[in-house]
């Protein structure tokens, strides 16, 4: 009974310890990053989160065999503690997969458009490899025959899923030739279009206005026409067709439309203001003498409220001023042929 008294103390202790390093010194240690808010804290802490507990647990089990009185064969002992070097190394490699691609996802988020998803996973995949090729060099396995055999094998694993690889690839290429950023707003070809929310290793998924999901395959998205409203800038031009009627002044008419336009873009654009609107009138239409307006906006979905505006600013002052937006009026002369009696 005895030979067992300190192999359960180092397990109890190692338990105890993981505990309270876990609940209470891990979060007050956390809660005074948060506070203090030091750069790359929080990637930390996640990166930690249950592996302290690991850690006090293994080294409870380690200390445990070690310094056991039990009549344990060598050999199982050596067994034992080599499973022990695996677990230790493997969590190692894990919480440096979670601070890779904590650090990547931070660094990303500091750059405009670039979906973090698809590196930050890429990442974290490539440090995990890594990492497992090491610990099997370390117990002594040899790694060579197995890279070898992951090199063959995943040419077939590359045959067998085509179209993976394509939609991989393929999100590669849209995020290095920025054709298409995270916050764009896109318009496929065939109709949809919305807000590009992430590209991931597989799809892109666009956020439509209505607040649905549009998942687009990467290698489809890449060989589609599509227009991104986003690029070069967001700022676009808005167009809008005015028609007002032959008796009116095209001089009033141009005054008063380009100070709506200026009263509209100070309410929802005012950055963009140095670029002044203006109206090009055009055609000698069958009732109305018709213009275009060119107006700035930050960017695409603000056109449906400066339209909504501009409307109703316009049809405001247009009456105010005197200036008539004409609706179509047809004469009709009836003649008569028919013999008097």
């Amino acid at each position: 009974m005895q030979q067992w008294i300190v192999p359960t103390a180092f397990i109890l202790v190692g338990l105890l310890a993981g505990v309270i390093g876990e609940k209470f010194i891990f979060k007050k240690l956390r809660t005074f990053v948060v506070e203090k808010q030091i750069p790359g804290g929080e990637v930390i802490f996640q990166a930690l989160h249950r592996m302290t507990f690991l850690w006090f647990v293994l080294a409870g089990f380690s200390g445990a065999i070690v310094y056991s009185s039990l009549n344990i064969n060598n050999d199982v002992k050596t067994l034992l503690q080599k499973i022990i070097t695996i677990l230790f190394l493997y969590t190692v490699t894990l919480v440096l997969a979670r601070l890779t691609a904590g650090f990547v996802n931070v660094f990303i988020q500091r750059t405009e458009g670039v979906p973090a998803s698809l590196i930050s996973n890429l990442a974290k995949i490539a440090v995990l490899i890594l990492g497992t090729l090491i610990l099997l060099q370390t117990v002594g396995v040899q790694v060579t025959p197995i890279v070898t055999t992951l090199g063959v094998g995943g040419l077939a694993v590359g045959l067998a899923l085509q179209d993976t690889l394509a939609n991989l690839f393929s999100g590669f290429y849209l995020i290095i030739s920025k054709q298409v950023r995270t916050g764009d707003y896109v318009k496929l070809d065939d109709g949809y279009e919305g807000y590009v929310t992430d590209i991931t290793w597989r799809n892109t998924t666009i956020k439509e206005f209505k607040n649905n999901i549009i998942i687009v395959p990467n290698s489809r998205l890449a060989s589609a026409i599509f227009t991104n409203y986003h690029l070069p800038v967001k700022a676009i031009t808005l167009t809008m067709d005015v028609g007002v009627g032959y008796d009116s002044d095209l001089e009033q008419v141009e005054r008063v439309t380009v100070e709506v336009a200026k009263d509209v873009m100070e309410e929802i654009a005012p950055e963009l203001m140095n670029i002044e609107p203006n109206i090009r009138f055009h055609t000698f239409n069958d009732f109305s003498i018709d213009f275009k307006l060119y107006m700035r906006v930050n960017e695409y979905f603000d056109q449906r409220i400066a339209r909504h505006l501009f409307i109703k600013k316009l049809h405001k002052r247009y009456q105010q001023e005197g200036i008539q937006i004409p609706f179509p009026i047809r004469e009709v002369y009836v003649q008569n042929n028919g013999a008097e009696s």
